[in-house]
């Protein structure tokens, strides 16, 4: 079983880079993407993931289209320009950060 804690500091860069991936999603085809990759490992929650999505918006870096579909309307969500540089900031972090555990962790990785 994987500890969620250990995940929600990197939501906001899964999302981002799942949208760089995929150019636009609306959330719960967000949450599935991630659960596929993770077989299973890694559940986001509308809880978790909403509220992200919103402070991304807010902050610019995401754009949202509402496309209807039958009766319903679904909210696409998409990079904007600084959403793109925002992720490539947000994974070189992540990559850091990950660089780092590892030594931490595994003495086969650490610099000598």
């Amino acid at each position: 079983m994987i500890n969620s804690n250990l995940y929600k500091g990197s939501l906001t860069t899964i999302i981002l880079k799942l949208l760089n991936e995929n150019d636009k999603m609306y959330g719960y085809e967000i949450t599935r993407k991630v659960k596929e990759l993770t077989k299973g490992d890694l559940i986001i929650t509308e809880g978790a993931l909403y509220p992200s999505l919103h402070k991304l918006e807010a902050d610019g870096l995401l754009d949202v289209e509402m496309v209807k579909i039958g009766k319903r309307s679904r909210k696409y969500y998409k990079l904007t320009e600084a959403g793109t540089k925002e992720t490539v900031n947000k994974l070189a972090e992540l990559e850091s950060y990950i660089r780092n555990m590892r030594a931490l962790v595994n003495p086969k990785f650490r610099l000598e």
